[in-house]
């Protein structure tokens, strides 16, 4: 046989044993068991609908490796190795801040921002900008009922428009193993303990899901002071470089699919601000 042949039986050897190992490969992902409307072990948060998408189209199969969404998430999951192995738990976030500091991020899949989001039929259905809660009578101020969490933009906003005294305080870990933040506040907006919520779009989105015609939704605008609307990217281990190539290649091939997805979800969508150059 000829040299030329031998290489070129070895080539064609070294491809199809690579194009195996990928199609057996499992595309692999971090996420909380039970986090609606992102993820849970149902399968039906949006994330694990992107999650399929994506796995279909890699033509891989798809693993789980469950951890509730609390402080140390990375570490315990994307970061970690199985037991006595040197493989790593999963491989993907699906959801993470653009910038992430713990991850490397793939580019932004969507862009959403937090919105006010305010029960009908209970007096305050004339609100037709959030400013106009601090403009209220005193009397009418006196019976606002609006949650608060122990952090984020909502509660600055709250303080900066002298409304502090007004919020109903939750935390944003609930530290509950049957309720996520979003079933939460749902449950207590149904219950009338609240009015309104100053709420990320889409644990909003999923308030919403479960009475879609009972709410008002008001998005928050961000300012030189509070920024309201954030970019969401999936994460991987820094130096995975070939598995964020491929992510970047998936979400600009699947945009219009991804969009259809969140907009199932509810979701309140703004367009996403050009990529910055590290995440090219």
């Amino acid at each position: 046989m000829s040299l030329k042949k031998i290489l070129s039986a070895s080539l064609f050897s070294a491809l199809a044993f690579s194009s195996t190992s990928e199609a057996n490969e499992k595309f692999r992902v971090c996420a909380d068991p039970l986090n609606p409307p992102y993820s849970s072990k149902k399968l039906d948060g949006y994330e694990n609908k992107i999650a399929a998408l994506f796995a279909q189209q890699l033509n891989q199969e798809i693993e789980y490796y469950w951890f509730p969404q609390r402080i140390g998430f990375v570490r315990n999951t994307l970061k970690a190795k199985l037991d006595n192995s040197e493989q790593y738990k999963c491989d993907v976030i699906m959801g993470v801040p653009a910038g992430f500091d713990f991850t490397a991020t793939t580019n932004p899949y969507y862009h959403s921002t937090y919105v006010l989001l305010i029960a009908k039929g209970r007096g305050w259905d004339n609100i037709t900008i959030p400013e106009q809660l601090r403009s209220l009578t005193l009397a009418k101020q006196e019976s606002l009922k609006i949650a608060m969490f122990d952090r984020g933009p909502g509660t600055a906003w709250l303080q900066q428009n002298g409304l502090l005294e007004q919020g109903v305080p939750y935390q944003t870990m609930t530290g509950d193993s049957d309720n996520n933040t979003a079933m939460m506040i749902a449950k207590e907006l149904q219950a009338k303990n609240i009015d309104m919520v100053i709420l990320w779009g889409p644990m909003a989105g999923y308030v919403i899901s479960q009475q879609p015609d009972g709410y008002k939704v008001l998005p928050m605008k961000s300012s030189l002071n509070i920024t309201f609307d954030y970019s969401m990217a999936m994460g991987v281990r820094y130096g995975d470089n070939a598995r964020k190539t491929q992510l970047n290649k998936l979400i600009k091939d699947n945009q219009a699919a991804i969009k259809n997805i969140l907009t199932e979800y509810h979701l309140p969508l703004l367009d996403i601000p050009s990529p910055k150059k590290e995440n090219d």
